[in-house]
């Protein structure tokens, strides 16, 4: 055993050594600080045994198991408390969990810190029992009048979908906060309940409480959601009454802008986007979550030719687009019928910009040409998209897309494609009704109603049936 001196001086180097060997996230480094901390026998010092315990989880999760069950004697409260708090952020959430009980059998003190940190890792982690477990623990010892250990229940109830339990959590704890709000608000939204939304909001008012912005972009999202402008335009003008980083807070504006796009007032997202984007131009900073925001705003009031010039301002800008804004681009020359500027768009997204088209991308393309007659064309470029993947069956294209292409055979009368793109569809989703429908569909086109029986008793030997159409009378 070391001396005191020796440990004195010993503690803040291994310490350091520690801290490099989490952030290099190496099992040889770990391994062999381990080991010297069995020699020089400060294996157990509560310090140097939490960050051996930390850099030991960024590596190999599942040894922390055993390193919490060779403790020679129970670590303090706020040694675990920090334990468990960094192996939740770092997501690793079970091992956290894993700690907790192994701090409870000791019977170390559980306070606040603990049981917000164990609530979060549950969350993280889906263990909607320790949830439950951690509530009553809560009730039991009475840190339920702590407004910190009731804002991270609310938080746990709603990030697992239960609404309804967090609401009676938000209606039990003695003390409410800006924090708590937001909770249950993105619980509300998540499960589309979005009158309690609103109704969340104005009682919020009622307690006092000031929104920050977490409950802003909450608001805007559920305004909309609803389409209600009338709530849009009043948190608006909150955001300009109270807010003096409002100019400066692009995400804000980006909600807005979205917003507004979805109410159908492109004019007013053009005027908060103009304002952003020149702040972000004076800045010298580039903000691409602004400009899809514009972008798509444009696509939903049907301002076609707006998308394509916005996003062309957009690369002259020198802002790199992400797929989102690629996507926007594409369906805005789909149905403005650009053939040549969607293609070459998709060109420009893989080959200038580094990116791989996913299946949204390549269905909004394939789409395009079907509605131009290129039928042809569209088969190349899905079986290029094949061949790309590796995908024999065509397993990275979407049903949607090869159900598309089968739509455009089915109203030029192309059965040779048409019977391709449903063989291909039926590949991915072999009890697609749809499929079977647009191709029974096509064949009635063109006259082939032997092929039509075959698929009547194709459906019938797999068990399939046909959705029958309802009058107001049937219902």
């Amino acid at each position: 055993m070391r001396n005191v001196e020796e440990t004195r001086v010993l503690v803040p180097v291994l310490s350091q050594l520690l801290d490099q060997a989490l952030q290099w996230r190496s099992l040889r480094a770990s391994s062999i600080l381990h080991s010297r901390l069995l020699r020089t026998g400060l294996f157990a010092h509560p310090h140097l045994h939490t960050k051996l315990f930390l850099s030991y989880a960024a590596t190999l999760p599942r040894i922390t198991n055993l390193l919490t069950s060779t403790i020679p004697y129970p670590l303090h409260t706020p040694s675990y408390n920090a334990l468990i708090s960094t192996l939740s952020r770092h997501c690793f959430p079970f091992s956290a969990l894993q700690t907790l009980t192994f701090m409870h059998e000791l019977g170390a003190k559980l306070d606040t810190y603990t049981l917000c940190s164990s609530v979060l890792a549950a969350s993280s982690a889906g263990a909607t029992h320790v949830g439950e477990q951690l509530h009553a623990f809560s009730v039991k010892s009475g840190w339920m009048s702590s407004v910190f250990v009731g804002g991270a229940l609310i938080g746990f109830y709603s990030k697992v979908n239960r609404v309804v339990c967090a609401r009676k959590v938000f209606d039990e704890i003695p003390l409410k906060n800006t924090v708590c709000v937001n909770a249950l608000l993105n619980g509300y939204i998540e499960c589309q309940r979005l009158r309690e939304s609103i109704s969340l909001v104005r009682e919020m008012f009622g307690l006092g409480l000031e929104p920050d912005e977490c409950t802003l972009s909450g608001i805007l999202r559920v305004s909309a959601e609803t389409t209600s402008i009338t709530f849009g335009l009043q948190a608006h003008a909150y955001l300009l009454r109270r807010t003096e980083y409002f100019a400066e807070d692009v995400s804000l504006q980006s909600s807005l802008v979205e917003m507004y796009g979805r109410c159908g007032l492109a004019c007013k997202a053009w005027q908060v986007f103009d304002q952003g984007a020149q702040w972000c131009k004076r800045m010298r900073r580039s903000d691409v979550v602004l400009w899809t925001s514009m972008l798509n705003a444009y696509g939903r009031s049907g301002l076609f030719d707006a998308v394509i010039m916005t996003f062309n301002e957009m690369l002259a800008e020198g802002i790199k687009p992400d797929e989102i804004a690629f996507l926007a681009v594409l369906s805005a020359c789909r149905h403005s019928g650009k053939v040549t500027a969607g293609l070459h768009f998709l060109k420009s997204m893989q080959k200038d910009c580094g990116m791989v088209a996913k299946a949204e991308h390549y269905g909004c393309v394939i789409d395009m040409l079907c509605r131009a007659g290129e039928l042809e064309k569209a088969w190349e470029i899905a079986d290029e998209m094949v061949l790309e993947e590796d995908g024999c069956n065509g397993a990275s294209i979407s049903v949607t897309v090869w159900g598309a292409l089968l739509s455009a055979c089915k109203d030029t009368g192309n059965v040779g494609i048409g019977e391709i793109a449903a063989k291909r569809a039926l590949e991915l989703d072999p009890g697609n009704v749809g499929i079977f429908v647009e191709l029974s569909n096509l064949y009635a086109r063109v006259g082939k109603w032997f092929e039509i029986e075959e698929l009547r008793e194709l459906m019938k030997e797999r068990g399939l049936k046909k959705d029958s159409g309802l009058s107001r009378l049937d219902r």
